[in-house]
């Protein structure tokens, strides 16, 4: 297909509430929006769910701002003839910047889906009509408000929780939610906030409050202490951030490193390469799911089609957008459903529209870009 424009904002939406993890705490959200247009009118969204600061990732909103405009759109709007495939391989050339990569994958593959009249999810090869998800609940002010605030989530229908938790913040919140709760399917997540030496430490909290899974709790790079976490656990060991291509799950996976994957579109360069990653999984006996990044309705739409196909056997951190947000991007906006669901979109491409007051009110900067500027280049 042949692209006539793409334009690039910076926006920002505050959250409901502050959502505090072993990095810090965010209250506003701010993200970049890509638009693509084809020659006949068709557009196609992409969310970017780089970070402001360099902590989840070396990637940010600004990083990614000059990667899109300087080095991936130009050569993308220069071609006659617009591909997702193509667009991949030339984007290889280039160290890094997955998050980057993956706004532009993921507004293409919403621009050919619709111009297909397809929705995202069946064009990625997905059946489900509904996905199951959980929630992740950020560091609280108090034990007692955590308990709180888990108790609302689980009247709201939600059936699995995941806590962030760190060196300080770990038994104590874990023993209160445990004995309120005692049949809840828990999770934790530590974002790689524990020295390895603290192995044992994590092991024993992790067995004495019934975890079912502990995400990432060293460093992305110690995949030896996530192995030897691993031999015997009694729970499910999830990696996060320490994979991000095949390679990485490669050799995790010979290492044993890894009972269970989470795949967050933006961290491993798009919909395809999570599509790969969790197939190559799950071959190898590893339940994979989907992982969220605060995106907005845009970047949950894509995540809830991917959570579509089948390798994706656990539920993900897609959330209902009021879990996030007041004011939605998207409409319609996403809603908890029975079983602690979410519906897949059924109309093509993401299969809700941005609405455009909501988009006007948070935008911060804006930039299009046309053919002659990649013909500039």
């Amino acid at each position: 297909m042949e692209l006539r424009s793409a334009r690039l904002e910076e926006l920002e939406l505050p959250l409901v509430e502050p959502f505090e993890t072993s990095f810090g705490v965010e209250r506003r959200r701010r993200f970049l929006l890509l638009e693509l247009e084809s020659a006949d009118g068709e557009v196609g969204y992409g969310e970017c769910a780089a970070a402001t600061e360099p902590l989840y990732s070396g990637e940010t909103v600004g990083s990614a701002w000059e990667m899109l405009t300087r080095f991936l759109l130009p050569p993308l709007l220069a071609r006659a003839d617009a591909d997702v495939l193509r667009f991949r391989r030339d984007a290889e050339r280039y160290r890094g910047h997955r998050m980057a990569r993956a706004t532009v994958e993921t507004a293409l593959i919403d621009l050919a889906a619709r111009r297909q009249g397809r929705s995202v999810g069946r064009w990625l090869g997905g059946r489900r009509t509904r996905v199951e998800v959980g929630v992740s609940v950020g560091i609280q002010p108090t034990v007692p408000a955590l308990v709180r605030r888990v108790g609302r989530y689980l009247d709201d229908g939600y059936r699995r929780v995941k806590l962030k938790v760190k060196p300080g913040w770990d038994v104590r919140p874990l023993a209160a939610v445990r004995s309120e709760f005692p049949d809840l399917e828990l999770w934790v997540d530590a974002n790689q906030a524990y020295p390895v030496a603290a192995a044992d430490h994590v092991r024993a909290f992790a067995r004495r409050f019934q975890v079912a899974q502990v995400e990432q709790p060293f460093a992305e790079r110690a995949v030896r202490a996530h192995a030897d976490l691993a031999l015997h656990a009694g729970f499910r060991v999830c990696l996060d951030e320490s994979i991000v291509d095949r390679a990485s799950l490669d050799d995790a996976i010979a290492a044993r490193a890894l009972t269970s994957l989470n795949l967050k579109t933006a961290r491993v360069g798009g919909l395809l390469s999570a599509r790969e990653l969790a197939r190559a999984a799950v071959r190898r006996g590893i339940p994979a799911w989907v992982g969220g990044m605060l995106e907005t309705g845009v970047g949950r739409a894509h995540n809830v089609h991917l959570a579509s196909l089948a390798p994706f056997r656990l539920p993900g951190d897609l959330s209902a957008s009021d879990r996030y947000y007041s004011q939605e991007l998207v409409d319609p906006p996403f809603r908890l459903g029975p079983g602690s669901t979410l519906e897949v979109p059924r109309g093509t491409g993401i299969g809700v529209e941005v609405v455009e007051s909501v988009r006007a009110r948070a935008r911060r900067r804006s930039r299009r870009l046309t053919r002659s500027d990649g013909r500039r280049r």
